[in-house]
Protein backbone atom coordinates (compact mmCIF):
# COMPACT_ATOMS: atom_id res chain seq x y z
CA UNK A 1 0.00 0.00 0.00
CA UNK A 2 1.13 3.66 -0.93
CA UNK A 3 -0.16 6.80 0.42
CA UNK A 4 0.64 10.29 -1.64
CA UNK A 5 -0.32 13.60 -0.13
CA UNK A 6 -0.94 15.69 -3.51
CA UNK A 7 -2.77 18.89 -1.87
CA UNK A 8 -3.29 20.75 1.92
CA UNK A 9 -5.57 23.73 2.87
CA UNK A 10 -4.98 24.11 6.46
CA UNK A 11 -4.83 21.03 8.07
CA UNK A 12 -7.75 19.65 5.27
CA UNK A 13 -5.92 17.33 2.89
CA UNK A 14 -6.37 15.53 -0.73
CA UNK A 15 -4.17 11.99 -1.44
CA UNK A 16 -4.09 8.83 -3.16
CA UNK A 17 -3.67 5.47 -1.52
CA UNK A 18 -2.98 2.91 -3.51
CA UNK A 19 -4.05 -1.18 -2.96
CA UNK A 20 -3.81 -3.96 -5.12
CA UNK A 21 -7.44 -3.48 -5.66
CA UNK A 22 -7.13 -0.06 -7.04
CA UNK A 23 -6.46 3.47 -6.20
CA UNK A 24 -8.81 5.09 -3.23
CA UNK A 25 -8.73 8.81 -3.59
CA UNK A 26 -9.25 10.71 -0.10
CA UNK A 27 -10.86 12.13 1.62
CA UNK A 28 -13.59 8.95 1.22
CA UNK A 29 -16.30 7.51 2.78
CA UNK A 30 -16.23 3.71 2.77
CA UNK A 31 -19.82 2.11 2.85
CA UNK A 32 -20.48 -0.70 5.94
CA UNK A 33 -21.01 -4.17 4.63
CA UNK A 34 -21.03 -6.05 8.10
CA UNK A 35 -21.93 -9.47 6.38
CA UNK A 36 -20.34 -8.91 3.14
CA UNK A 37 -23.25 -6.58 1.93
CA UNK A 38 -24.03 -2.86 2.41
CA UNK A 39 -27.51 -3.18 2.77
CA UNK A 40 -30.08 -2.43 0.76
CA UNK A 41 -28.09 -1.90 -2.15
CA UNK A 42 -26.09 -4.16 -4.71
CA UNK A 43 -22.58 -4.07 -6.05
CA UNK A 44 -23.43 -2.61 -9.06
CA UNK A 45 -24.98 0.04 -7.68
CA UNK A 46 -22.31 1.11 -5.36
CA UNK A 47 -19.94 1.34 -8.44
CA UNK A 48 -22.37 3.42 -10.12
CA UNK A 49 -22.59 5.63 -7.07
CA UNK A 50 -18.39 5.92 -7.17
CA UNK A 51 -17.67 3.96 -3.61
CA UNK A 52 -14.28 2.91 -4.04
CA UNK A 53 -13.64 1.00 -1.15
CA UNK A 54 -16.49 -0.83 1.11
CA UNK A 55 -16.04 -2.25 4.90
CA UNK A 56 -16.31 -5.43 6.34
CA UNK A 57 -16.68 -7.15 9.54
CA UNK A 58 -14.36 -9.51 10.95
CA UNK A 59 -16.81 -10.15 13.82
CA UNK A 60 -19.59 -10.84 11.88
CA UNK A 61 -17.60 -12.96 8.62
CA UNK A 62 -16.09 -15.33 11.14
CA UNK A 63 -19.00 -16.36 12.73
CA UNK A 64 -20.85 -16.60 9.24
CA UNK A 65 -20.27 -17.76 6.64
CA UNK A 66 -17.06 -18.73 8.50
CA UNK A 67 -13.16 -18.40 7.18
CA UNK A 68 -13.20 -21.89 5.41
CA UNK A 69 -15.78 -20.82 3.14
CA UNK A 70 -14.31 -17.51 2.01
CA UNK A 71 -11.18 -18.79 1.93
CA UNK A 72 -12.32 -21.86 -0.31
CA UNK A 73 -14.18 -19.14 -2.60
CA UNK A 74 -10.68 -17.61 -3.21
CA UNK A 75 -11.26 -14.72 -0.83
CA UNK A 76 -13.32 -11.94 0.64
CA UNK A 77 -13.33 -10.13 -3.11
CA UNK A 78 -14.52 -12.96 -5.60
CA UNK A 79 -16.79 -13.97 -2.68
CA UNK A 80 -18.98 -11.26 -2.77
CA UNK A 81 -18.42 -10.00 -6.15
CA UNK A 82 -16.56 -6.80 -5.50
CA UNK A 83 -12.96 -6.09 -7.08
CA UNK A 84 -12.49 -2.72 -5.16
CA UNK A 85 -10.75 -2.23 -2.20
CA UNK A 86 -11.94 -3.68 1.42
CA UNK A 87 -10.97 -3.22 4.57
CA UNK A 88 -11.97 -5.34 7.49
CA UNK A 89 -12.39 -4.08 11.46
CA UNK A 90 -11.16 -6.14 13.89
CA UNK A 91 -13.83 -7.14 15.30
CA UNK A 92 -13.02 -5.09 18.78
CA UNK A 93 -16.14 -2.86 18.73
CA UNK A 94 -18.49 -5.82 18.14
CA UNK A 95 -16.84 -7.36 21.07
CA UNK A 96 -16.84 -3.86 23.15
CA UNK A 97 -20.46 -4.00 22.33
CA UNK A 98 -21.05 -7.76 24.00
CA UNK A 99 -20.92 -6.77 27.22
CA UNK A 100 -23.04 -9.61 28.77
CA UNK A 101 -21.11 -12.09 26.34
CA UNK A 102 -17.80 -11.35 26.38
CA UNK A 103 -14.36 -11.69 29.10
CA UNK A 104 -11.35 -9.44 28.27
CA UNK A 105 -7.98 -10.98 29.08
CA UNK A 106 -4.06 -10.30 28.52
CA UNK A 107 -4.47 -13.30 26.67
CA UNK A 108 -7.80 -12.11 24.49
CA UNK A 109 -11.23 -11.73 24.30
CA UNK A 110 -13.55 -14.71 25.50
CA UNK A 111 -16.80 -14.22 23.24
CA UNK A 112 -20.15 -16.02 23.02
CA UNK A 113 -21.60 -15.68 19.19
CA UNK A 114 -24.99 -13.37 19.75
CA UNK A 115 -25.94 -16.18 17.12
CA UNK A 116 -26.05 -19.61 18.88
CA UNK A 117 -24.35 -18.72 22.07
CA UNK A 118 -21.26 -20.47 21.26
CA UNK A 119 -17.52 -20.06 22.61
CA UNK A 120 -14.85 -18.82 21.06
CA UNK A 121 -11.86 -16.66 21.31
CA UNK A 122 -10.21 -13.84 19.64
CA UNK A 123 -6.47 -13.21 20.31
CA UNK A 124 -4.91 -11.04 18.29
CA UNK A 125 -2.71 -13.56 16.86
CA UNK A 126 -6.42 -15.11 15.77
CA UNK A 127 -7.75 -11.88 14.15
CA UNK A 128 -4.73 -11.38 11.97
CA UNK A 129 -4.96 -14.70 10.53
CA UNK A 130 -8.30 -14.28 10.31
CA UNK A 131 -7.82 -11.34 7.96
CA UNK A 132 -5.37 -12.86 5.98
CA UNK A 133 -8.07 -15.86 5.04
CA UNK A 134 -10.54 -12.93 3.85
CA UNK A 135 -8.01 -11.31 2.29
CA UNK A 136 -9.04 -7.58 2.45
CA UNK A 137 -6.73 -5.00 1.38
CA UNK A 138 -6.73 -3.30 4.70
CA UNK A 139 -6.87 -5.05 8.32
CA UNK A 140 -7.12 -3.41 11.69
CA UNK A 141 -5.62 -4.52 15.10
CA UNK A 142 -7.66 -6.01 17.73
CA UNK A 143 -8.19 -3.10 20.31
CA UNK A 144 -10.40 -2.79 23.13
CA UNK A 145 -12.79 0.50 22.91
CA UNK A 146 -13.39 1.45 26.05
CA UNK A 147 -17.27 2.72 26.92
CA UNK A 148 -18.01 6.42 28.10
CA UNK A 149 -18.08 7.44 30.35
CA UNK A 150 -15.08 5.55 31.88
CA UNK A 151 -12.69 6.70 34.88
CA UNK A 152 -9.55 7.58 34.25
CA UNK A 153 -7.80 4.56 35.58
CA UNK A 154 -9.70 2.08 33.14
CA UNK A 155 -8.97 3.66 29.98
CA UNK A 156 -5.41 3.78 30.96
CA UNK A 157 -5.78 0.06 31.76
CA UNK A 158 -7.51 -0.42 28.28
CA UNK A 159 -4.76 1.66 26.58
CA UNK A 160 -2.18 -0.49 27.99
CA UNK A 161 -3.91 -3.60 26.46
CA UNK A 162 -4.93 -1.76 23.15
CA UNK A 163 -1.10 -0.76 22.76
CA UNK A 164 0.35 -4.91 23.79
CA UNK A 165 -2.05 -6.30 21.66
CA UNK A 166 -1.22 -4.16 18.61
CA UNK A 167 2.25 -4.71 18.92
CA UNK A 168 1.21 -8.72 19.16
CA UNK A 169 -0.81 -7.96 16.11
CA UNK A 170 2.08 -6.04 13.78
CA UNK A 171 4.28 -9.22 14.91
CA UNK A 172 2.02 -11.58 13.79
CA UNK A 173 1.19 -9.90 10.46
CA UNK A 174 5.41 -9.53 9.59
CA UNK A 175 5.32 -13.18 10.12
CA UNK A 176 1.76 -14.84 8.81
CA UNK A 177 2.29 -13.89 4.93
CA UNK A 178 -1.26 -12.97 2.64
CA UNK A 179 -3.26 -15.97 0.59
CA UNK A 180 -4.06 -14.84 -2.47
CA UNK A 181 -0.94 -13.29 -4.28
CA UNK A 182 -1.03 -9.24 -3.41
CA UNK A 183 -0.07 -7.11 -0.25
CA UNK A 184 -2.16 -5.98 2.52
CA UNK A 185 -1.72 -2.97 4.66
CA UNK A 186 -2.46 -3.09 9.01
CA UNK A 187 -3.92 -0.31 10.94
CA UNK A 188 -2.92 0.65 14.06
CA UNK A 189 -5.73 2.21 16.25
CA UNK A 190 -5.34 5.26 18.74
CA UNK A 191 -7.52 4.46 21.69
CA UNK A 192 -7.85 6.30 25.22
CA UNK A 193 -11.38 8.00 25.56
CA UNK A 194 -11.50 11.23 26.05
CA UNK A 195 -8.29 11.87 28.54
CA UNK A 196 -5.90 13.36 26.53
CA UNK A 197 -2.40 12.40 28.03
CA UNK A 198 -3.68 8.61 27.39
CA UNK A 199 -4.41 9.68 23.46
CA UNK A 200 -1.02 11.22 23.22
CA UNK A 201 0.79 8.26 24.34
CA UNK A 202 -1.66 5.76 22.91
CA UNK A 203 -0.58 7.63 19.25
CA UNK A 204 3.38 7.58 20.12
CA UNK A 205 3.63 4.15 20.91
CA UNK A 206 1.84 2.94 17.96
CA UNK A 207 3.71 5.72 15.24
CA UNK A 208 6.72 4.09 16.83
CA UNK A 209 5.58 0.23 15.62
CA UNK A 210 5.80 2.04 12.22
CA UNK A 211 2.04 0.95 10.64
CA UNK A 212 1.01 0.96 7.03
CA UNK A 213 -1.78 3.42 8.58
CA UNK A 214 -3.75 5.06 11.28
CA UNK A 215 -6.85 4.74 12.84
CA UNK A 216 -8.53 6.73 15.66
CA UNK A 217 -11.23 4.63 17.79
CA UNK A 218 -12.99 5.01 20.91
CA UNK A 219 -15.24 8.12 19.45
CA UNK A 220 -18.79 8.49 18.25
CA UNK A 221 -19.69 6.18 21.39
CA UNK A 222 -21.09 8.62 23.14
CA UNK A 223 -19.19 11.62 23.77
CA UNK A 224 -20.35 15.52 23.51
CA UNK A 225 -19.01 15.88 19.97
CA UNK A 226 -16.91 19.27 20.96
CA UNK A 227 -14.90 16.47 22.90
CA UNK A 228 -14.86 14.16 19.83
CA UNK A 229 -13.62 16.85 17.63
CA UNK A 230 -11.20 17.97 20.63
CA UNK A 231 -9.64 14.30 20.49
CA UNK A 232 -9.56 13.89 17.15
CA UNK A 233 -7.56 17.27 17.11
CA UNK A 234 -5.19 15.86 19.73
CA UNK A 235 -4.44 12.49 17.93
CA UNK A 236 -4.12 14.01 14.22
CA UNK A 237 -0.81 15.89 16.42
CA UNK A 238 1.06 12.94 16.69
CA UNK A 239 0.32 11.15 13.27
CA UNK A 240 2.73 10.96 10.33
CA UNK A 241 1.80 13.59 7.90
CA UNK A 242 2.87 10.69 5.18
CA UNK A 243 0.69 8.07 6.49
CA UNK A 244 -3.63 8.06 6.18
CA UNK A 245 -5.34 8.87 8.99
CA UNK A 246 -9.01 6.93 9.88
CA UNK A 247 -11.55 7.82 12.06
CA UNK A 248 -13.72 5.10 13.02
CA UNK A 249 -17.33 5.41 12.80
CA UNK A 250 -18.00 8.89 12.26
CA UNK A 251 -20.43 10.06 11.40
CA UNK A 252 -22.96 12.09 10.34
CA UNK A 253 -22.40 14.96 7.20
CA UNK A 254 -21.24 17.87 9.44
CA UNK A 255 -18.79 15.19 11.51
CA UNK A 256 -17.08 14.48 8.20
CA UNK A 257 -16.62 18.11 7.75
CA UNK A 258 -15.25 19.00 10.33
CA UNK A 259 -13.12 16.20 10.72
CA UNK A 260 -11.75 16.17 7.05
CA UNK A 261 -10.80 20.26 8.15
CA UNK A 262 -8.63 18.54 11.44
CA UNK A 263 -6.92 16.43 8.56
CA UNK A 264 -8.73 13.13 8.94
CA UNK A 265 -8.63 10.93 5.31
CA UNK A 266 -10.91 8.51 5.90
CA UNK A 267 -14.53 7.60 7.56
CA UNK A 268 -16.75 4.83 7.97
CA UNK A 269 -20.21 4.97 9.35
CA UNK A 270 -23.50 2.74 9.30
CA UNK A 271 -25.76 6.14 9.58
CA UNK A 272 -26.47 6.48 5.40
CA UNK A 273 -27.70 3.14 5.01
CA UNK A 274 -29.47 2.94 8.43
CA UNK A 275 -31.22 6.46 8.20
CA UNK A 276 -31.56 5.72 4.72
CA UNK A 277 -33.78 2.46 5.89
CA UNK A 278 -35.75 4.18 8.16
CA UNK A 279 -36.95 6.80 6.13
CA UNK A 280 -34.79 9.38 6.95
CA UNK A 281 -32.64 11.30 4.22
CA UNK A 282 -29.87 13.97 3.58
CA UNK A 283 -30.01 16.55 1.66
CA UNK A 284 -28.58 19.96 1.12
CA UNK A 285 -31.24 21.91 3.43
CA UNK A 286 -31.14 19.06 5.93
CA UNK A 287 -32.64 15.64 6.42
CA UNK A 288 -36.16 14.77 6.06
CA UNK A 289 -38.54 11.88 6.67
CA UNK A 290 -39.77 11.12 4.22
CA UNK A 291 -42.99 9.72 5.85
CA UNK A 292 -44.49 12.77 6.90
CA UNK A 293 -47.63 13.59 5.02
CA UNK A 294 -46.65 16.71 4.17
CA UNK A 295 -44.59 14.76 1.11
CA UNK A 296 -47.62 13.10 0.35
CA UNK A 297 -48.14 15.86 -2.74
CA UNK A 298 -44.61 16.57 -3.25
CA UNK A 299 -43.77 15.91 -6.78
CA UNK A 300 -40.09 17.01 -6.20
CA UNK A 301 -36.91 15.46 -6.02
CA UNK A 302 -35.42 14.60 -2.48
CA UNK A 303 -32.77 16.90 -3.44
CA UNK A 304 -32.67 18.94 -6.12
CA UNK A 305 -29.20 19.56 -6.80
CA UNK A 306 -29.02 15.51 -6.28
CA UNK A 307 -27.87 13.59 -9.80
CA UNK A 308 -28.10 9.94 -8.17
CA UNK A 309 -30.71 7.42 -9.43
CA UNK A 310 -33.31 8.34 -7.49
CA UNK A 311 -33.46 11.83 -7.48
CA UNK A 312 -32.92 11.97 -11.22
CA UNK A 313 -36.16 9.36 -11.64
CA UNK A 314 -38.63 9.65 -8.76
CA UNK A 315 -39.96 12.28 -6.02
CA UNK A 316 -40.61 12.67 -2.71
CA UNK A 317 -44.08 11.35 -3.14
CA UNK A 318 -43.28 8.33 -4.26
CA UNK A 319 -40.69 7.33 -1.57
CA UNK A 320 -43.00 8.09 0.88
CA UNK A 321 -46.04 5.95 -0.91
CA UNK A 322 -42.87 3.29 -0.67
CA UNK A 323 -42.38 3.82 2.55
CA UNK A 324 -46.11 3.87 3.31
CA UNK A 325 -46.79 0.42 1.48
CA UNK A 326 -43.50 -1.27 3.30
CA UNK A 327 -42.43 -2.20 -0.39
CA UNK A 328 -38.74 -3.17 -0.43
CA UNK A 329 -37.98 -0.73 -3.27
CA UNK A 330 -38.32 2.26 -0.47
CA UNK A 331 -34.97 0.88 1.22
CA UNK A 332 -32.99 0.56 -1.99
CA UNK A 333 -33.69 4.03 -3.37
CA UNK A 334 -33.53 5.57 0.25
CA UNK A 335 -29.62 3.62 0.36
CA UNK A 336 -28.86 4.86 -2.77
CA UNK A 337 -29.49 8.80 -2.29
CA UNK A 338 -28.21 8.62 1.41
CA UNK A 339 -24.75 6.98 -0.14
CA UNK A 340 -24.77 9.34 -3.47
CA UNK A 341 -24.67 12.37 -0.94
CA UNK A 342 -21.95 11.53 1.07
CA UNK A 343 -20.11 10.29 -1.64
CA UNK A 344 -20.77 13.20 -3.47
CA UNK A 345 -19.45 15.59 -0.41
CA UNK A 346 -15.95 13.86 -0.25
CA UNK A 347 -15.64 14.34 -3.82
CA UNK A 348 -16.51 18.22 -3.30
CA UNK A 349 -14.50 17.81 -0.39
CA UNK A 350 -11.49 16.71 -2.51
CA UNK A 351 -12.02 19.51 -5.00
CA UNK A 352 -12.32 22.44 -2.81
CA UNK A 353 -8.71 21.20 -0.77
CA UNK A 354 -7.29 21.28 -3.90
CA UNK A 355 -8.72 24.29 -5.14
CA UNK A 356 -7.50 26.06 -1.32
CA UNK A 357 -10.64 26.87 -0.53
CA UNK A 358 -12.39 24.26 2.00
CA UNK A 359 -12.85 26.24 4.68
CA UNK A 360 -14.82 28.62 2.45
CA UNK A 361 -16.84 25.15 1.07
CA UNK A 362 -17.31 23.58 4.02
CA UNK A 363 -19.22 26.49 5.68
CA UNK A 364 -21.69 26.97 2.72
CA UNK A 365 -22.38 23.20 2.86
CA UNK A 366 -23.03 23.50 6.64
CA UNK A 367 -25.27 26.56 6.50
CA UNK A 368 -27.55 25.03 4.62
CA UNK A 369 -27.71 21.61 6.74
CA UNK A 370 -29.60 21.83 9.72
CA UNK A 371 -27.81 21.10 12.67
CA UNK A 372 -30.29 19.25 14.58
CA UNK A 373 -30.09 16.01 12.10
CA UNK A 374 -32.56 13.23 12.82
CA UNK A 375 -30.33 10.66 13.87
CA UNK A 376 -31.69 7.02 13.74
CA UNK A 377 -30.00 4.83 16.56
Amino acid sequence: MNFRLLATDGKARAGVLETAHGLIETPMFIPVGTQGSVKAIEQRELLDLGAQIILGNTYHLYLRPGVEVIEAAGGLHKFIGWNKPILTDSGGYQIFSLTDLRDIEEEGVTFRSHLDGSTHIFTPESVIAIQRHLGSDIMMVLDECAPYPCELEYAHRSNGLTIRWAERCKNAFEKDRPRYGYPQALFGIVQGSVFREIRELSAQALVKMDFDGYAIGGLAVGEPVEQMYEMTELCEAFLPREKPRYLMGVGTPQNLLESIERGMDMFDCVLPTRNGRNANLFTRTGSLNIRNAVYKNDFTPVDSECRCYTCTNFTRAYLRHLFQAKEILALQLATIHNLSFYLCLMREARKAIQQGRFTEWKQRILSGIRTDEAVVQ
